[in-house]
Order: structure tokens, then C-alpha cells, then sequence
């Protein structure tokens, strides 16, 4: 990314300076614009680390981290309403193309070489891709579905799986010692890369608001980037999003529930403790909540909130994902369980329907949750046994 130019970099750190000291936020956004006019999320990111390294404590960054996304919301807007921001989600997904682009360079380069080693680790390298695709789906195609512009959802999605497959395929049979497809493999992933640059991309800043942008770069930090390293949003720009959710619901109180009642901090913390993922999905099949635990199995940003659910899965497994939740909607069946392997680790995906104290069907509850420890486990381990 390219640096901040100095001048730009005095104006705003004065002007931060001057906030945390009592400058108003009306006024600091007023001279933002009227002094700093459009920047970009790299640039809110070096100039607060930069106040870091001049002394400014962390802990005073993110005190006022709500307040400087405050600050630079419009700024944001203005740069993700600029085809050339090298900030804007589009062109980070670019860059993310270049480096696949040389990562595919590199393996077929290894393949005429025949090196396995430097090939295992380009190849180990490509498995990133993934990581790239998940921030397609999760960040950028419900903004899409927003927009009356489903396709990318069902037809990308599953051009992923394949990539998927291939890439599972190529890893089989270099571990038995036999000769990859990987030429079909590199082949779809570059078709990708086409797809994404001359269709996705150009169909996408047509139809997305520079506000929506702005939440879709958030989104694509939530997840991590798959080949860029320290492209940066500023951590507390993420963090100011959720603090402002749950200051606005806390100010409500306590929830009082059958059993009990909890603070919202008490009962956010207890879901996302949870040894399990666990994912809501309300009675219009739209996703209303997820948990946050640290080691979450699959990806979920914020931006899925509000998507239905039909969406949130590729269109191979949609016909039986109707199917369940048409089933608990109609009463047939209370739960739906599955498991499969997920990067060596063996995974419980479980459904159950949410009903009322009347059987009123509320909405489908997703919990998954990795069984490779338990699953081992033998014998009898007591209470009193802990510390022995």
C-alpha cells in the first residue's frame, strides 16, 4: 500500500490529538473534510500506528476508537467511491489475484522442475485460495443478494466446490506418490481469476453503495485475507462497530429470561465460551445471530446478518438445506445431524427446529462443534480426579 504523504499525516494526527484533548466530533469531522478531504482505511491505519510510535498509548487508541470511526466514516465513503483506492475491497481482492497468479507461476515451474519439495509448498501455498473464496461469499455476496443479484451466489459458489475438490484431489495424490492433475486444477482457479475481474467485479461497484463498501471492507477483515499481508483497516475500526451494537442494547437493561436474567456482556461472553459454534436462523430463513467464540470451525462476518439462509450455502447441499428446514416447519422433525472431516479435524454439524412453549416453529439453531479430542476419549475422568 502506499504511504500517507506527510502533509496528510500531520493534518490528522492534529486533528486526533485535538479530539482526545476535547475537540468536538462535529468539528473534527468538519476539518477532516474540509483540510484532509478522501482517505483511505491503509492510511487511518499508519497514521494511528504512528501516533503509537510517537507516544499515544494504545489504550488511548482504542478509547476513542468508536469516536475515530466516527470521525473518518464519511472520509471512508468518499474513498470507496473511488475507482482507483488501492483500499477499496475490489482492489484487494485484485492484489490477492496477482499473488495467485504467481503462485500458480511458481508450481508449474517446480512441476517441469520436478522439486517436490518447493512444489508441496507452493501447492500448500494455492490451498489459500479457500480463504479468498470464503471472502467472496461471506463478505461480498450478500451485498449482491441486496441487490436483487443473486447469480454469483449460486453459480460462483459452485465453481468454488469444484476448485475445492480439485485441491483435495491434487493433496490425495501427492500424499500416495502419484502424479497430480494439477494442470486442470491451475487452469480453474486462473478461469476464477477471469470470472472474478471481468464479470464479479465490474457487476459489483455498478450496483454497491460506497456506505455498503465500507461494511464489506469491515466484513473482510472479520475474516482475514488469504494472501495479503497487513492490509489494513485499523483493528479498532472493527472493534468500534460491535461496541457501538452493544452500548445501544445494553442501555436497555438486563434480558429476563424464564430461568434467569443476564447483562447483554454476561450472555454474549457465555455464547461465544460455548466449546461449539452455534448459529441462528429466524422463521423468515434469515440469519439473526451467530457466536464469536475464538477457534470458530466455519467463517462468519457480520455482514451475513440479515441474508437468507438459502443463500448461505453452496447450490449443491440447497436442495436438502430446504428440505430439513422445511421439515421443522412443518413439524415432521425436530433435528437433522451430520459430521464430517474438516481439515483432519472430525466435526458434529448439527440442526435443531426453535419452537415456542405452543410448538410455533421461531427459527432453525445450527451448532457445530469439533469431537477429534472427544472423540478419543476412554475410561472415566472424575472431579475429584482433576489436579491428582
Amino acid at each position: 500500500m502506499p504511504a500517507v504523504d506527510s502533509r496528510k499525516r500531520k493534518l490528522v494526527s492534529d486533528i486526533i490529538r485535538q479530539l482526545h484533548q476535547g475537540l468536538s466530533v462535529e468539528e473534527a469531522r468538519s476539518r477532516i473534510a474540509r483540510e484532509v478531504g478522501r482517505i483511505t482505511s491503509s492510511e487511518i491505519t499508519e497514521i494511528e500506528q504512528s501516533l503509537i510510535d510517537e507516544g499515544v498509548s494504545p489504550d488511548e487508541i482504542r478509547k476513542f476508537c468508536n469516536v475515530h470511526a466516527l470521525l473518518f466514516a464519511s472520509a471512508l465513503e468518499a474513498s470507496m467511491a473511488a475507482p482507483d483506492d488501492p483500499s477499496h475491497p475490489l482492489a484487494l481482492l485484485a492484489a490477492e489475484n496477482r499473488e495467485i497468479e504467481k503462485v500458480i507461476a511458481a508450481l508449474r515451474d517446480q512441476a517441469v522442475r520436478q522439486d517436490p519439495v518447493a512444489f508441496r509448498a507452493a501447492r500448500d501455498r494455492l490451498g489459500r485460495v479457500e480463504r479468498h473464496y470464503v471472502l467472496k461469499e461471506n463478505a461480498l455476496f450478500p451485498y449482491l443478494e441486496k441487490h436483487g443479484f443473486p447469480g454469483p451466489s449460486k453459480v460462483m459458489w459452485s465453481k468454488h466446490n469444484e476448485v475445492r475438490g480439485m485441491l483435495k484431489n491434487v493433496e490425495a495424490a501427492q500424499a500416495a506418490g502419484a502424479e497430480p492433475a494439477l494442470e486442470s486444477l491451475l487452469a480453474e482457479v486462473e478461469g476464477m481469476i477471469y470470472k472474478e475481474e471481468n464479470i464479479l467485479f465490474p457487476a459489483a461497484r455498478e450496483r454497491i453503495a460506497p456506505s455498503e463498501w465500507v461494511a464489506i471492507l469491515k466484513a473482510c477483515y472479520e475474516i482475514g485475507f488469504a494472501f495479503l499481508e497487513g492490509a489494513g483497516l485499523h483493528a479498532t475500526l472493527v472493534e468500534s462497530e460491535r461496541n457501538e451494537k452493544r452500548g445501544a442494547a445494553l442501555g436497555e437493561g438486563e434480558v429476563q429470561m424464564p430461568s434467569g436474567r443476564l447483562s447483554l456482556d454476561e450472555l454474549t461472553a457465555m455464547l461465544d465460551t460455548l466449546p461449539l459454534d452455534v448459529t441462528f436462523v429466524d422463521a423468515d430463513d434469515r440469519v439473526k445471530y451467530f457466536s464469536q467464540g475464538k477457534d470458530r470451525i466455519f467463517v462468519r462476518a457480520t455482514s451475513v446478518i440479515g441474508r437468507d439462509v438459502h443463500n448461505c450455502h453452496p447450490p449443491q447441499s440447497l436442495h436438502k438445506v430446504k428440505r430439513i428446514i422445511e421439515d421443522f416447519r412443518n413439524g415432521t422433525r425436530d433435528h437433522a445431524d451430520f459430521w464430517i472431516t474438516v481439515q483432519g479435524k472430525f466435526v458434529s454439524i448439527r440442526y435443531f427446529a426453535v419452537r415456542d412453549p405452543g410448538g410455533r416453529y421461531l427459527g432453525t439453531l445450527e451448532v457445530t462443534q469439533d469431537l477429534t479430542e472427544m472423540r478419543s476419549l476412554t475410561g472415566e475422568r472424575r472431579l475429584l480426579d482433576e489436579g491428582a
